[in-house]
């Protein structure tokens, strides 16, 4: 039962500390984003950032993912992410101050009226989100608490066995040490979790079993058995958030190293801040020790490294070379479906950026299409309409990969701006596939029309001209507005440019007929240059129906 209990209160610590985080960045989500987007103009900044969103969102893996996903889309520089990173290590500091708070008194009591809270709260639909976190803070303290009362009744510190155990290994021994840290880190990686063994190392510390140059070596374990996350998130990402992942793990290693030359007087230096005295003092103050060692280390780690940013990226650059990427046109997602561990907000921000890279996607493929106006070799006209094919093939598949990924995300509690944003892509993605197909079908008629041997006289291929002229720009239009703040950009230009389409095929329709009926070009001629011009302005259609969602209209 024991045993239960352990695994139990660890599970709710987790599952408290999991709901906590995920809460609050419900809670902050869009300024979380331009957060890190904005305050990271330099390394300072950047470390500060790195403290202040951590502490906020109580998790140091949602940060460092979160950083790793902005690399990935492009939004942060390396530079940047490493300083991010090294603030998220002190920021993870305040989690061990708050076990150490739960470890140091009885907290259990005081976890059922905010539980009544969180309830009251999560019924009030406005509050809800503010419900979670309690609940996730109640959670999290009745783990501790059961913890702690577990730990006691297990009265390890009396266990002969136990403490024999611990006492054989030499506490002044190096191997002792690099023992413990690897323990550290192998628990740490498996359980997915630094906090639940650093509320192992409490208990056991806490009880006297545990020697505290052992727990502190399990700590420092712990520090490096939680870049374990980041890097597997990166795995399959780009080059750029590998090398942010990595600069993680070079971070928290080369800490650990400089610190097992001067571990022992560290320790007793960082006892002494907290008026411990090995032997003497109450064992149960442990906890404050280990939790003092952490944020020590953390600090003192970052204040030797932040100077040498630029030299760390030179490091993770040279350790991790550029891919050579294969121009395979099948893989052009590039932000999302890169087995990246998500937090709900930043999947919706990476989808963001699929959805705007897919607009220049559908801009590409109207430029063929235009090539093909001008293209007389058939030879050279057959393989441009076979990759306009391809490519209308791939638009379908973009369209449904993104909205597989944004059904995904919509099954995580979002913040209602979220949710907004994620209607409006699902209609974005929708008319650039339609914008895809009118480029296909621009196609397919011009290839109608070089089957046919039919040709346009130089009034068709002008007007042609002028206005496909007008669709590229619409859509330049529409990638300007989608790739950078709707503040920045005016709607009108682009219904402007829309009116100009419309008023350009009524005209072009009427002159049509007229020389149809004069006789200028055959009627076959006249409805493939009808087609065209139909097709164009629909494709103007879809465009404004793009810039529409985008702006919310």
């Amino acid at each position: 039962m024991l045993a239960f209990k352990i695994l139990g209160s660890l599970g709710l610590l987790v599952f408290g500390m999991k709901m906590m985080s995920e809460s609050l960045q419900k809670l902050a989500g869009p300024q979380l984003r331009h957060v890190l987007g904005k305050m990271t103009t330099n390394r300072f900044t950047g470390m500060l950032t790195g403290v202040l969103v951590t502490a906020a969102v109580q998790s140091s893996t949602a940060t460092t993912v979160m950083t790793v996903s902005f690399v990935n889309a492009t939004l942060l520089t390396l530079g940047q992410a490493i300083s991010v990173i090294m603030g998220a290590n002190i920021g993870t500091t305040l989690t061990a101050w708050i076990m150490s708070a739960g470890f140091s008194f009885n907290v259990t009591d005081l976890v059922w009226p905010v539980f009544i809270i969180a309830m009251i709260l999560i019924y009030k639909k406005r509050r809800a989100t503010f419900g979670e976190f309690l609940f996730g803070l109640a959670f999290m303290f009745l783990g501790l608490g059961t913890l702690r009362a577990t730990g006691v009744q297990m009265n390890l510190g009396e266990n002969e066995a136990v403490l024999g155990f611990f006492a054989s290994f030499d506490p002044d021994s190096i191997w002792t040490t690099l023992l413990f840290l690897l323990i550290g880190s192998v628990l740490t990686m498996c359980v997915q979790s630094s906090a639940a063994v650093m509320a192992i190392t409490m208990i056991l510390c806490s009880s006297g079993a545990l020697p505290i140059y052992q727990g502190i070596a399990l700590v420092m374990g712990e520090n490096i058995g939680t870049t374990v996350t980041s890097n597997l998130a990166a795995l399959t990402a780009s080059t750029q958030a590998r090398r942010a992942a990595f600069a993680h793990m070079f971070f928290n290693v080369f800490g650990v190293l400089w610190m097992l030359f001067v571990l022992h007087p560290f320790i007793d230096m960082v006892c002494s801040f907290v008026d411990y005295e090995q032997g003497v003092s109450d064992p149960t103050k442990l906890s404050v020790v280990l939790a003092m060692f952490h944020t020590c280390f953390n600090i003192t780690n970052t204040a030797i490294l932040i100077g040498f940013v630029p030299q760390i990226e030179k490091i993770v650059c040279w350790a991790i070379k550029d891919k050579k990427e294969m121009e395979k046109e099948v893989a052009r997602l590039q932000y999302i479906g890169n087995g990246l561990v998500q937090t709900p907000e930043i999947a919706v921000l990476q989808a963001e950026k699929e959805t705007a890279s897919f607009g220049v996607f559908v801009q590409e493929m109207f430029a063929k299409s235009r090539q093909l106006l001008d293209e007389k070799n058939e030879t050279k006209f057959a393989e441009l309409f076979a990759i306009i094919e391809n490519k209308e093939q791939v638009s379908d598949q973009i369209e449904i990969e993104i909205a597989k990924y944004i059904e995904q995300v919509s099954y995580d509690h979002l913040s209602d701006e979220t949710k907004i944003k994620i209607r409006q892509m699902l209609r974005e993605i929708s008319e650039l596939e339609s914008v895809g197909d009118a480029c296909y079908n621009i196609a397919r008629t011009l290839q109608r029309k070089i089957e046919s041997g039919k040709k346009f006289i130089a009034w068709q291929n002008k007007s042609l001209h002028e206005m496909m002229k007008l669709c590229d720009d619409a859509l330049t239009q529409m990638n300007a507005i989608m790739t950078g703040r709707r503040a920045e950009h005016d709607i009108n230009e682009s219904f402007r440019i829309e009116n100009e389409i419309d008023a350009m095929r009524q005209m072009l329709k009427n002159e049509n007929i007229r020389n149809i009926n004069e006789q200028k070009y055959d009627y076959a001629v006249g409805t493939m240059f009808s087609d065209l011009i139909t097709d164009c302005e629909k494709l103007g259609d879809y465009v404004i129906n793009v810039v529409e969602a985008r702006f919310g209209k």
